[in-house]
């Protein structure tokens, strides 16, 4: 695939994504897409758990937005780096968080199949964001654990 198309498709998603919009951020998945992201050791795959995991994500952080500041591409996978930005709400694995906005450096890399994104694996700093919001980095590890 084409890499102009490639972060045209990541550029979609991470629109629809800061405007928390699921149904948006579906139309540009590939019905057996897999997220991972591995700061919550967790991995989604197929419409169903995707369309959950987003819901519950864009609920834990209401205020999501992500801006792609770079990306390089080799055809067959697309790698983008660049800031999110979000407010923890709720109870994060039992720890009441400051209400802070967060920003923190992501990396995220996508393939893709049948003109859509197939997977993403989205990396950040799970101790920067609990630092930033004021909570337990060890007791999110050890949650996750």
């Amino acid at each position: 695939m084409d890499g102009d198309r490639m972060f045209g498709l990541a550029l979609a998603l991470a629109e629809a994504k800061s405007r928390q919009d699921v149904p948006a951020a579906m139309r540009v998945l590939h019905p057996e897409m897999v997220l991972e992201a591995p700061a919550f050791g967790s991995v989604s795959r197929g419409t169903d758990e995707n369309e959950r995991a987003l819901a519950g994500f864009f609920a834990m952080f209401p205020d999501y937005d992500v801006r792609l500041e770079g990306h390089a591409a080799n055809g067959e996978t697309l790698v983008c780096w660049g800031t999110v930005r979000m407010t923890l709400t709720g109870e994060f694995f039992g720890m009441a968080p400051n209400g802070r906005r967060a920003e923190l450096p992501v990396f995220i890399s996508f393939t893709f199949k049948d003109d859509l994104i197939a997977s993403e694996l989205f990396f950040f700093d799970l101790a920067a964001l609990c630092s930033q919001s004021g909570v337990s980095t060890d007791t999110a590890l050890a949650y996750l654990g």
